[in-house]
């Protein structure tokens, strides 16, 4: 019998809900090739709520998405708004009132010539960052003393907790188990020069006992950056803070190829998990039907591969990669000169020639 998935969509702002319908209809494709159902509700959250209703999302909303499979998102910000004000209001509340301690980043590179780094090939840039996603600086423990006078004063509190850390190390190396990688794990930290961040590693040496199949390593954050520009294949899973993994990620998605291409899941494991595109929401080309639907489209794969729909899952992502690899998508930007409407329906119509292949 077909499972039917409920699925909560929040096309969001600038970009965000030209790429969203875009990975609908991938979405859409994909159910009646490979023989699922789903439901949509779709919410407007986002800067012109935001401006017109004075509120983020209303109260119980997030009871409301905990009746969900799975959360899609499109795009959240505008320069109307102060930097950070809705993103802070409807992604990172989402992601801390849902508890989605997982940020979930794939680096895979699809085409040699997508890679700005000499002589990478699809084989030495193939990675997944598990990013802690609901400790760190982020949770805003912190404040202001004698703001906007020149004594002021801020603080910002550094917060690990040993489960934060536990949950997000065992993700990681279950991860590294059931990839078909180098089965290594990398923890990436500053535990030289931030003390406290030893526990990081006192965590994974505890832990690693428990997966004697995985080798691990540790790697400062300035390393790890300069590595993954340098040597990229000597990556396989690498497990990180809530900062370092929002800096290393955007990294990572230069080195596959650009923000276009790069996805990302919000995860709870077995609970409502949220789906996004890393980019950001793009308001110069709002309304432009230009930009590049692939990273929406590859979170929508996500999605489904985390709601267990794993055939069509890779479908979808050997579809992209067939798309780049054969410059029939010849980039992930702007320039590619295709619309954003014409790469998703190049993508929902290829489903079909790659559904024997999976």
């Amino acid at each position: 019998m077909a499972k039917t998935y409920k699925i909560a969509v929040i096309p969001g702002d600038g970009v965000g809900p030209e790429v969203t319908a875009e990975g609908l209809k991938v979405l859409e494709r994909a159910a009646k090739l490979f023989g699922f159902t789903y439901t949509t509700e779709t919410y407007p959250f986002g800067a012109d709520h935001y401006i017109a209703t004075n509120e983020f999302m209303p109260e119980g909303q997030l009871d409301e998405f905990r009746t969900m499979d799975a959360i899609l998102l499109g795009a959240i910000g505008d320069p109307r708004l102060p930097p950070g004000l809705v993103e802070r209001g409807v992604i990172a509340a989402t992601r801390f009132g849902l508890d989605l301690y997982i940020n979930l980043r794939p680096i895979k590179l699809y085409a040699e010539h997508l890679c700005p780094i000499k002589d990478k090939k699809p084989e030495d840039v193939d990675m997944v960052v598990v990013r802690e996603n609901t400790e760190d600086l982020y949770t805003g423990l912190g404040g202001h003393f004698k703001k906007g006078t020149p004594d002021e004063v801020v603080i910002g509190n550094q917060i690990f907790t040993r489960k934060g850390i536990e949950r997000a190390v065992r993700f990681a190396f279950e991860l590294a188990v059931r990839r078909n990688g180098k089965k290594k794990l990398t923890l990436v930290d500053k535990a030289n020069a931030i003390e406290i961040q030893q526990l990081w590693r006192r965590t994974v040496e505890e832990v690693a006992p428990d997966y004697p199949g995985i080798s691990f390593d540790f790697a400062y954050i300035d390393a790890a950056c300069m590595w993954m520009v340098k040597n990229p294949e000597s990556f396989d899973v690498i497990v990180t803070p809530n900062l370092f993994g929002d800096i290393l990620t955007d990294l990572g998605a230069m080195v596959q190829g650009g923000m276009g291409v790069a996805a990302s899941g919000n995860i709870h494991p077995g609970k409502v998990s949220l789906f996004e595109p890393i980019h950001g929401s793009a308001p110069k080309y709002k309304g432009k039907n230009a930009v590049s639907p692939v990273a929406a489209i590859g979170a929508v794969g996500m999605m489904l591969d985390y709601l267990g729909e794993q055939r069509a899952a890779e479908a979808i992502d050997a579809t992209i990669g067939s798309l780049l690899a054969s410059k029939r998508v010849p980039s992930l930007d702007a320039s590619s000169g295709l619309k954003t409407s014409q790469i998703g329906d190049m993508v929902a119509g290829e489903l079909e020639t790659t559904l024997n292949a999976v």
